[in-house]
């Protein structure tokens, strides 16, 4: 398996059930996406290679509008100050952001480390995940998330 390669599911199975809360605290549930295409996108703030992936989060999701839902959240124990500050920082508003600063995502995912991100249909299902940072503005990774989207309308 190499870092940043989009890893297909052999047989995709229901996302776990994971409950985390957004930059305001209000509670954002996997659950809450049911019929959307979910990037689920597992990061730390001091996490080297989630920082270098951050932009191309950003330009993945201005860029697929409505046909993906990037949800970003960050495992930091800090929580929400940290966060806030960097989300400002690097100019991150156009994702969903959530804390999770017990990792219960990370477990429930059983996530070897950071960044980790799992494709995740619209029914509820695991496509497939990409352990490490991946370059999300890529032809081969944007080609192989267009194979699982429905057709992409421009924005």
């Amino acid at each position: 398996m190499k870092l940043g390669e989009f890893i297909p599911a052999a047989s995709p199975q229901p996302a776990p059930e994971i409950s985390v809360t957004d930059l305001d605290g209000k509670p954002v549930a996997l659950g809450d996406f049911k019929g959307k295409f979910v990037l689920l996108n597992l990061w730390a703030t001091w996490c080297q290679p989630c920082i270098k992936e951050m932009p191309s989060l950003v330009d993945l999701q201005k860029k697929l509008g409505s046909t993906l839902t990037v949800v970003a959240v960050s495992e930091d124990h800090g929580g929400e100050v940290i966060v806030k500050l960097f989300v400002q920082k690097l100019g991150l508003d156009a994702l969903k952001i959530g804390l999770d600063p017990k990792s219960t995502a990370a477990r429930a995912f059983a996530v070897r480390g950071l960044p980790s991100s799992f494709l995740i249909g619209a029914d509820g299902k695991v496509l497939g995940r990409v352990e490490g940072a991946a370059d999300w503005s890529s032809d081969k990774l944007r080609a192989t998330l267009a194979k699982y989207l429905p057709a992409a309308k421009p924005s």
